[in-house]
C-alpha cells in the first residue's frame, strides 16, 4: 500500500478553454449521442456541450491491452481481499455479492489505487490532463479522499448486490460530507464494456445540473426511484471509452435486462479533487449514507435476490 503524504501532489493541467457564443450554438446543434475525441487540449465546443448538457462521451480513451491490463488488476485485488475476509475499505463498505455461478464477487472495489502500483500510475497519466482542466486548477488524484478510485462491476444475477442503481445527484453526499451548498462537481469514468441502451447502464437527465437547490433535493426520491424518465438519455459506451458527468445531473444505472456474465458492466470512476484535502485511513467512521445503504443490500445477497 503506498503511504499517506502530508501534502498530494497536484498534477499539470492545460488552461481551461474559452467559449464563445458561437462554440454554444455549435454544441447545441450536436445530437446528445455524439462521442468526442480526446485530443491534447479540451476544445472550446465539447466544454460548452458539458456546460449545456452535463455530460461528455469521449471513445476509446484506453487501448484494448490497458482495458484487460485493468480487468487482471482488478480480479487479483478481488483474489486478495475476499481471501482476507476484508468488508470495508478506510471505512467505505465493499459491495459483496454472488457470481453467476454463486461464488463472493466484489460489486464495488473502493480506494483501489490505493492497492495497486498500476491503477495507481495510470489515473496519473499526461493523457488525462485535458480532463483535469475540466475540474480546475490545482487538481490531484484523491487516492484517499471520499471513496477514493472507485470499480464498479453492476450484475444482474440471483445474490447480486450491485444489479441497478436509483435516481440520485452526487450533491446529496456532498451535503453529508458537511457542504452546505453543493457545487459543481465531476464525475470521470472510464468504461470496460460495450454497454447500449438496450443492455442498461448509465441514464442521465440532461441539462439536470442547472437546476435549483430544491430541485436537486426533491426532483426524485434518493436511490429508492429506479423509473424510467420522459427525459432521460442512454449513455452507450464502448471498451476503453471515458465520461464525464456534472454531479449534480440527476442520473441512474439502469439493470441489465440479461442475466449472468453477459449482463456485466464495469466502470471506474477517477476522483480527481480541488477542495480541501480530507483523508481517509483505515479506521475511518463509515458514512452515514453507506451505513444506511448495506442493511438494504446484504439482505438482497442473503435472499438471492
Amino acid at each position: 500500500m503506498h503511504a499517506a503524504t502530508s501534502i498530494p501532489e497536484v498534477l499539470p493541467s492545460p488552461p481551461s478553454p474559452v467559449v464563445t457564443d458561437a462554440d454554444r450554438q455549435q454544441a447545441r446543434r450536436l445530437p446528445l449521442s455524439t462521442r468526442f475525441v480526446l485530443g491534447d487540449v479540451v476544445t472550446p465546443v465539447q466544454r460548452a456541450f458539458l456546460d449545456e448538457h452535463g455530460f461528455l462521451v469521449f471513445g476509446s480513451v484506453l487501448t484494448t491491452n490497458e482495458v484487460a491490463e485493468v480487468l487482471v488488476e482488478i480480479d487479483a485485488l478481488q483474489t486478495r481481499w475476499i481471501a482476507e475476509g476484508r468488508r470495508e475499505v478506510h471505512g467505505i463498505p465493499l459491495f459483496v455479492g454472488r457470481d453467476p455461478d454463486g461464488k463472493p464477487y466484489i460489486q464495488r472495489f473502493a480506494f483501489t489505487s490505493l492497492f495497486s502500483p498500476h491503477l495507481h500510475a495510470l489515473v496519473r497519466d499526461p493523457r488525462f490532463a485535458p480532463i483535469r482542466s475540466l475540474v480546475g486548477r490545482d487538481v490531484r488524484v484523491g487516492d484517499r479522499e471520499k471513496d477514493g478510485l472507485v470499480f464498479n462491476r453492476n450484475l444482474n444475477v440471483p445474490g447480486s448486490a450491485y444489479p441497478r442503481l436509483g435516481w440520485h445527484t452526487d450533491g446529496l453526499r456532498d451535503l453529508f460530507l458537511n457542504r452546505a451548498v453543493p457545487g459543481p462537481t465531476l464525475n470521470v469514468g472510464l468504461h470496460f464494456d460495450r454497454v447500449a441502451k438496450a443492455d442498461g447502464g448509465l441514464r442521465i437527465l440532461p441539462g439536470s445540473h442547472r437546476q435549483g437547490f430544491l430541485s436537486m433535493l426533491a426532483r426524485k426520491p434518493y436511490f429508492v426511484d429506479h423509473r424510467p424518465d420522459r427525459d432521460e438519455i442512454a449513455v452507450e459506451t464502448e471498451p476503453g471509452d471515458l465520461t464525464v458527468h456534472d454531479g449534480r445531473t440527476w442520473h441512474r444505472v439502469e439493470r441489465s435486462p440479461h442475466v449472468g456474465w453477459r449482463s456485466l458492466r464495469r466502470t471506474m470512476y477517477v476522483p480527481y479533487v480541488v477542495d480541501a484535502y480530507a483523508p481517509k485511513h483505515e479506521g475511518s467512521k463509515t458514512p452515514f449514507y453507506h451505513r444506511l445503504g448495506r442493511i438494504p443490500r446484504e439482505l438482497r445477497v442473503k435472499l438471492g435476490r
